[in-house]
């Protein structure tokens, strides 16, 4: 079944506006028959967003009237698509009982979510690593090298696969090379496979899926998949559900670079 697992949609504060009817007919008209629309959950209770527009989730408040919308939407399209309602869930470090708390009021009404790691805690703040390159190059020197940056996300990240986050945890985790979208500002390529290697071997083990994420490939300082296409190849081997996600944050990137990975799935 052909299928995209990680879609944005007009309830996104940093997105577009192009409708769910905008999505839901280009990913018809591409060919898929399935499709999961996961947009970035509320952030939790008490955490302060570190963007300068605090719009990385959308607010509480609408969170019932976008799980509304999308149930009218399946029933409307249910001759043509698969619609599955999901969200994209920040793992915080600090903040695993509050996430866990809003997944078990809401969990129930989600068919398929992913967990995602963008913030990075450092000395009692957290900040937004795949936010701007100028945000991400001041994190690597309040840290003293890029590979601090990277050791602290893959350690993040494995914290989120490991965690009890309840019933209603997401069975996918999300575009876990996330750290790379501007690996072309350094010189050397920072050393990483054991890091990779292990989050793949743990996610084999909790029983998890890998969100094959192709946005990287748009994106001018990371320019691959999030992960690399070996590491598909090894989570393919390693027996893992693999599960691609565009990661479109407006109608037309639907189907982008789907063509590159397709063969994998």
């Amino acid at each position: 079944m052909k299928r995209n697992g990680h879609i944005h949609t007009p309830y996104c504060p940093h997105g577009t506006e192009d409708s769910f009817h905008l999505y839901i007919e280009q990913a018809i008209q591409s060919g898929f028959e399935a499709i999961t629309f996961t947009e970035h959950a509320p952030l939790p209770l008490g955490f302060i967003d570190p963007t300068p527009n605090k719009d990385s989730g959308m607010s509480l408040n609408q969170l019932e009237f976008y799980i509304s919308e999308l149930q009218k939407l399946k029933k409307e399209y249910n001759q043509d698509i698969v619609i599955s309602t999901g969200l994209e869930i920040d793992f915080i470090a600090g903040f695993e009982q509050n996430t866990t708390s809003f997944l078990n009021t809401y969990g129930k009404y989600l068919d398929d979510s992913i967990l995602s790691v963008h913030f990075l805690k450092y000395e009692g703040d957290y900040t937004c690593i795949d936010f701007s390159k100028s945000t991400f190059l001041k994190f690597v020197d309040r840290l003293g090298t890029p590979m601090s940056v990277y050791k602290l996300y893959y350690k993040t990240l494995m914290d989120s696969i490991t965690s009890n986050l309840g019933h209603f945890k997401p069975k996918r985790i999300g575009h876990i090379t996330l750290v790379h979208k501007f690996q072309h500002t350094f010189t050397e390529r920072v050393q990483d496979h054991e890091n990779i290697v292990a989050i793949l071997n743990e996610i084999k083990q909790q029983r998890l899926e890998l969100d094959v994420n192709t946005a990287g490939l748009a994106k001018p300082h990371c320019l691959e998949i999030y992960p690399p296409l070996p590491y598909i190849k090894l989570a393919k081997e390693l027996e893992i559900p693999l599960v691609y996600g565009s990661d479109a944050h407006q109608a037309k990137d639907l189907h982008q670079f789907y063509n590159e990975i397709s063969n994998l799935l």
